[in-house]
């Protein structure tokens, strides 16, 4: 479930309790947890961490050790989370991998993943820079206004899984994507190609409004996402179209919230949101 708002406040929260620690030792439970790079991990004990940063969904974790730089990349996946050693987990059977660190309050950090979709790889520089061209494409919240309407203009297909496309925009899943669409007035079967320009801008302005107030809120904590200090995202208190089949649409139009059965779960307002194309074929 993490999508871009929940790594971005996991990465936030890293970086203010862990940067400068010294990573002591790395337990991993489970050789298959570490998609590349396990014979490496001798390295790593006795680093420092000296940066975080998130891409798409992941969290890159940077660590410096005798003039050479080093990565441990947490793919969050659909269940994975990042959590210091205080916070509580249902089933700590699924922590398979502890990191201990010195120097600072927060002296381990854990990987816990029950559904295991996601991984750890350990990577240097051109190992990151590889993975990060072939899994991520452009960062909606960097993005510029005018890279993403030349993106848009270029790209076939629908809009939903456009937007969920990692390899194309990186970071948005099944939640924002529908709330980005709802608040953009957008079906999600629109085609990309034969939006106007004033459009593009308005879904691109949209998911920066969305994005940013979930981040602010600390994410969306549907089912089982949690900080790593536990604490559990608000946002979800915002979501005006995710989850809400058969509530009434929030922009007061009459009409119900109705759930769209694709690739993934859509949630629509049929009168807010008129997929055009379908309507001149019926037309």
């Amino acid at each position: 479930m993490p999508e871009l708002p929940e790594a971005e406040v996991v990465a936030q929260q890293l970086r203010t309790h862990l940067l400068g620690a010294q990573l002591n030792d790395c337990w991993v439970g489970r050789a298959d947890i570490v998609r590349e790079g396990l014979p490496t991990l001798p390295w790593y004990r006795g680093a420092r961490l000296e940066g975080v940063a998130r891409y798409g969904k992941s969290v890159a974790l940077g660590f410096h050790k005798e003039g050479d730089l080093r990565y441990v990349v947490a793919e969050l996946g659909m269940t994975g989370l990042l959590l210091f050693r205080a916070t509580q987990t249902k089933h700590p059977q699924h922590v398979h991998v502890r990191m201990s660190f010195t120097g600072v309050r927060e002296s381990e950090l854990r990987y816990w993943n029950p559904r295991r979709f996601g991984r750890l790889s350990l990577l240097d520089q051109a190992g990151l820079d590889r993975y990060r061209a072939r899994r991520f494409g452009v960062d909606p919240l960097t993005v510029s206004r005018d890279e993403f309407i030349s993106l848009m203009e270029a790209r076939r297909g629908r809009l939903k899984p456009l937007l969920m496309h990692q390899q194309v925009i990186a970071g948005i899943g099944n939640i924002y994507a529908n709330e980005m669409l709802f608040r953009a007035k957008l079906h999600p079967n629109r085609e990309a190609s034969r939006l106007r320009k004033a459009t593009i801008i308005r879904l691109y302005d949209t998911m920066q409004t969305v994005l940013r107030e979930a981040i602010a809120c600390g994410g969306s904590s549907v089912k089982d996402f949690f900080a790593p200090d536990g604490t559990e995202g608000q946002y979800k208190r915002r979501h005006l179209v995710y989850g809400k089949e058969g509530h009434p649409c929030p922009n007061r139009c009459g009409r119900m919230i109705r759930r769209l059965q694709s690739e993934r779960s859509s949630f629509v307002c049929p009168a807010c949101q008129i997929c055009k194309t379908l309507r001149r074929l019926v037309l």
